[in-house]
């Protein structure tokens, strides 16, 4: 996992203003408190990746396997604060992680009882990694939703 500091290093330090942030059309429109999200707000760096993310999660799946999977319930990507409950900033703040489906991959949820940890996800996780993402709920069997930039 990337640290802080490298984070720092390679993308800058994160602000409020999110001056490094570059907004992407989506492939496929992602779902926000019951509301289409057309658009995403993420780090310039990484906007490439997240893009070739999302088009090869439809080409694997297709939009009504996407939309029958949750795949498409949008937690946000650029969030200026700190982590729960802790005293670094969230990968969040730099924009370079996303979180999917909230609401059925709790935060403290492990493998037994999270909709990611499930087999039909896999090939989902399989395509973030591929792009340099990582999962923490493959990493560290909690935060299912969450996927970072590694490097």
């Amino acid at each position: 996992m990337i640290t802080t500091a490298q984070l720092n290093e390679k993308y800058g330090i994160p602000n409020e203003a999110g001056t490094y942030l570059k907004t992407i059309i989506l492939p496929y429109p992602f779902i926000y408190d019951g509301k289409p999200v057309s658009k995403m707000r993420c780090h310039t760096l990484v906007a490439d990746k997240f893009l070739a993310v999302f088009n090869d999660i439809l080409a694997h799946y297709g939009l009504e396997e996407i939309n029958k999977l949750g795949i498409n319930k949008y937690g946000g990507c650029f969030n200026y604060r700190k982590m729960r409950g802790g005293t670094q900033l969230s990968r969040h703040s730099w924009g370079v992680a996303i979180d999917l489906d909230p609401q059925r991959n709790l935060l403290k949820e492990t493998s037994k009882t999270a909709r990611f940890a499930r087999p039909e996800y896999k090939p989902m996780i399989d395509i973030f990694y591929k792009h340099g993402f990582i999962s923490l709920g493959r990493e560290k069997n909690y935060d299912w939703m969450h996927f970072e930039i590694g490097n």
